[in-house]
């Protein structure tokens, strides 16, 4: 599954009020730790071990409004979203981090 860039608001609330679960990461194309960490988040929804799970980028410079309603204070932020409610998050740019995340909060 590919990464979906989001860029409206009404995109967002859809997406997080979903029962499926969705994982957004909030960046910018100034940050270095972004692009850092960008390839892995692209990997992870490339891959097999999370089937049903929708993968969303928010660049919060083109979509500040969706950044202001998630609370986005630090960059990379990763939000786990199911029905509306946020499941986990991460701040920062570490892939083991990541990976113990989804695997947490996401049963497969």
């Amino acid at each position: 599954m590919t990464v979906t860039e989001v860029a409206t608001l009404q995109i967002y609330e859809e997406i997080i009020n979903s029962d499926n679960y969705s994982v957004f990461t909030f960046w910018a194309s100034w940050c270095g730790h972004c692009r850092m960490i960008s390839p892995v988040f692209e990997k992870i929804s490339d891959s097999d071990e999370y089937p049903n799970v929708k993968f969303c980028r928010v660049d919060i410079d083109t979509a500040p409004e969706v950044a202001e309603a998630a609370e986005i204070r630090v960059m990379p932020t990763f939000i786990v979203f199911k029905n509306g409610e946020r499941e986990g998050g991460l701040t920062g740019a570490n892939p083991v981090a990541l990976h113990a995340l989804l695997a947490r909060v996401i049963p497969y």
